[in-house]
């Protein structure tokens, strides 16, 4: 039977790969990922010089599947989503009946860890339910872009006996009346600055663990214009960015 690996692979750094990671990579025949266009094909290229320092000289492929984009006709974010992955699960299927061969291992890199905001394990699912693929599934945990964050900041996530809470920039008003510590990632509209600004401390980063690294921390007052100039300015340069921030209520 065929293997199939979900690996966690950090938010960039090739330092970031777990042994596990580094020893489940160098098994792997087929590299799959979905190939997202122009704008993020730095993204691509990351996974590629992955393979290169951990699964070369090993002979190994890698496969592109083309990605599908939300139905914007749908009005309903739960359905849109729902279609959504449904064409991913079934551009997988077909990319894995094609490609991978009896007894051989393919492998799927997921940023950070693919627990965390990421829908590749969704899909493999998807794609087992059906029943058209048969393999054994491993998944290999990585650093996510909150430990990243925390890390790059010299902080701990959480406070003595409190709770940290992680959402997405779509639901940070309602984290708001409850959490004193909110890690806030897939914020695409600054979210941040509809935040009471005087009752919170902001820990922004974006590209965290490249090159490109970039960190912001301190009063949301006093840094959440600076962020929304660095952040444009970085997007505009680079055509796409990946950011996570932790907001902390003050007292």
């Amino acid at each position: 039977m065929n293997r199939l690996l979900v690996i966690g692979i950090g938010t960039g750094n090739p330092d970031h790969l777990t042994l596990q990671a580094v020893k489940a990579l160098a098994l792997v025949d087929v590299v799959f990922s979905f190939d997202k266009g122009e704008e993020k094909a730095a993204l691509v290229q990351l996974r590629r010089e992955l393979c290169e320092r951990f699964i070369a000289p090993r002979p190994y492929r890698h496969v592109e599947i083309a990605d599908t984009p939300r139905d914007p006709g749908i009005p309903s974010y739960a359905a849109r989503v729902e279609a959504w992955h449904e064409q991913r699960a079934l551009a997988c299927e077909a990319a894995m009946l094609r490609e991978l061969h009896d007894g051989q291992t393919g492998a799927l890199l997921v940023w950070g860890d693919p627990s965390l905001y990421d829908s590749a394990l969704r899909l493999v699912q998807r794609v087992a339910a059906r029943g058209r693929v048969r393999f054994e599934l491993e998944v290999i945990a990585g650093i996510s872009s909150p430990q990243a964050l925390a890390a790059r900041h010299q902080l701990a996530l959480n406070r003595i006996g409190g709770a940290v809470l992680v959402t997405t920039g779509r639901r940070l008003s309602d984290a708001l009346p409850d959490a004193d510590d909110i890690v806030v990632m897939l914020d695409g509209e600054g979210a941040y600055r509809h935040v009471p600004e005087e009752n919170y401390e902001i820990y922004w980063g974006a590209y965290l663990g490249t090159e490109h690294e970039l960190a912001i921390a301190g009063p949301l007052a006093e840094r959440k214009d600076e962020i929304e100039r660095v952040r444009a300015t970085a997007r505009a340069k680079h055509g796409w960015i990946m950011d996570t921030y932790l907001l902390r209520r003050r007292g």
